[in-house]
């Protein structure tokens, strides 16, 4: 589950070099106007006819709904476009869950550095120190990697989902969307093939770093990541749209509906339902973009990790894959910094999944946040992620 890099790639999660952030495959959107609806008007939501604006170029790629929240010292504003469910032709809006993919990377770094700071773990740990005999074989070594280049990605380890049928395939969806897979054995799948690159030499995205990152949470704590991003985060923020579900293929409540063609001939499938083990600690949640705003306001502000552990999280590297969808990227520990086009810059985590794609941004106080989803494939080329990141660029520029 990576960010993508255009709408068409499989995604961040998933594969192949092209690939960005998130658990991703790709389906055929329609256009539709924006809006937004009663409902937001009885919750008293603001529209913004500047933030109407980008959701709508976003909408004219291609995409079957968006829903965007920009939030700053001005307040909170909202812009919907297309519709939730394409056999109702329910209009998307406000408040409506979507599975956020690879953006779940960044709870499950919080809950580890949130270790970090409590001395339970260092950064500096081996993954055979704290998982023995799960990374080897095929020139996989778990002593050779640390905490710290699981969660930034410079382990060099494979990724798993290239390899999951239910990620990559029409056919493989309809045959194994309810597949329910441990994390030992999607680990197991990332070593039968041999690194990428030796540990530290490289950069490269991959879920597989994550799923372990979720198993050394529950070697430390005796509760699953599940528990531990609920326990930590999801309740003391309140965030009550926001699931880290374990096997349940169903989001619950109102909801986006996902649709894609996995870059294959003929009609999008609705990919709604699938079993987030598949995922697991590299994309399984759910969320909507009034959760996720607070989340990274939270996180940003410093009121979810110590100073210390804040400050190693936003220290990055070069992330030269993810260089064509974002422009001087840069890559920490479960976040990206991504420059700003009037200087600085935002940080952030995308994720993509069949039919989702999570966009979000926020400075670096936490003061301003902009989170935006988009179901469908979107375009063939790389105008829906131009357009996504455009709105997140004005928004914060503003």
């Amino acid at each position: 589950m990576k960010p993508k890099l255009t709408s068409r790639v499989v995604a961040t999660t998933l594969v192949t070099a092209l690939a960005g952030i998130g658990l991703i495959l790709p389906a055929a959107g329609a256009t539709g106007p924006v809006h937004g609806t009663a409902h937001d008007a009885a919750h008293g939501r603001t529209h913004s006819a500047a933030l109407r604006s980008g959701v709508d170029a976003i909408m004219k790629t291609g995409t079957v709904a968006v829903v965007a929240q920009s939030t700053g010292p001005r307040g909170t504003r909202y812009a919907n476009g297309g519709v939730a469910n394409e056999a109702t032709g329910e209009l998307a809006r406000s408040g409506d869950r979507f599975r956020i993919a690879s953006t779940t990377k960044t709870f499950v770094a919080t809950v580890l550095l949130q270790l970090v700071g409590e001395r339970r773990l260092s950064l500096d740990d081996k993954v055979e120190s704290r998982l023995p005999g799960v990374v080897s074989g095929n020139g996989n070594d778990g002593k050779a990697i640390s905490v710290r280049q699981l969660l930034q990605h410079t382990s060099g380890l494979h990724d798993y989902t290239v390899d999951l049928p239910e990620l990559t395939s029409k056919a493989g969806y309809l045959a194994d969307r309810y597949t329910t897979w441990t994390p030992e054995q999607l680990v197991a799948t990332a070593m039968r093939h041999a690194p990428n690159f030796e540990s530290g030499e490289g950069w490269s995205y991959s879920n597989t770093n994550y799923i372990l990152a979720g198993m050394i949470i529950e070697k430390i704590t005796g509760n699953s990541w599940n528990q531990e991003v609920t326990s930590r985060i999801i309740r003391p923020l309140g965030l009550r749209d926001t699931l880290a579900p374990t096997t349940h293929p169903r989001i619950p409540g109102r909801h986006l509906h996902g649709y894609s063609t996995f870059d294959e001939p003929g009609p999008a499938l609705d990919v709604t339902e699938i079993n987030p083990s598949a995922g697991g600690a590299a994309g399984a949640m759910i969320s909507t973009t009034a959760d996720l705003s607070r989340f990274y306001q939270a996180l940003l502000g410093g009121r979810l990790l110590r100073p210390a552990q804040l400050a190693e999280m936003k220290r990055t590297v070069r992330a030269p894959e993810l260089d064509p969808a974002w422009a001087g990227v840069r890559y920490g520990l479960g976040l990206m910094e991504i420059p700003l086009s009037c200087g600085g810059a935002y940080y952030s985590h995308g994720g993509d999944i069949a039919g989702y794609t999570t966009r979000t941004g926020v400075s670096a106080d936490g003061r301003r946040a902009v989170v935006l989803n988009s179901s469908g494939d979107g375009s063939a080329d790389s105008s829906t992620q131009r357009a996504q990141n455009d709105l997140i660029d004005s928004e914060l520029c503003a």
